[in-house]
């Protein structure tokens, strides 16, 4: 059965940085396409960034610059978030597909405040 699990939300002032961790368990082989999406109060919930099996990147124009997305293994990614906006407020979920399935994992929170 996979898993999906998040970590490393929080509350950080404009400016700061963040790093979220996701690990993703249940397969041995990587998937084909894992993804940060986030969803803030009142909005639909929208890509962040991805990165393919072959550590191809790609990022919403809206933290281009700002945020890194990276893996640590075969199924654990990171996303580095830097120069924070209050903005950047939502719930930041991970997302990983494999052979046409989709899995979720639960959300963690990252509030941008001062």
């Amino acid at each position: 059965q996979v898993q999906v699990a998040e970590s490393g939300g929080g509350l950080v002032q404009p400016g700061g940085s963040l790093r979220l961790s996701c690990a993703a368990s249940g397969i041995i082989s990587f998937f084909n396409v894992m993804a940060w999406y986030r969803q803030a109060p009142g909005k639909e919930r929208e890509v962040v960034a991805a990165i393919t099996r072959g550590s191809i990147t790609t990022y919403a124009d809206s933290v281009k610059g700002r945020f890194t997305i990276g893996r640590n293994n075969t199924n654990t990614i990171y996303l580095q978030m830097n120069s924070l906006k209050p903005e950047d407020t939502a719930v930041y979920y991970c997302n990983a597909v494999r052979n046409g399935y989709t899995y979720w994992g639960q959300g963690t929170q990252v509030t941008v405040s001062s």
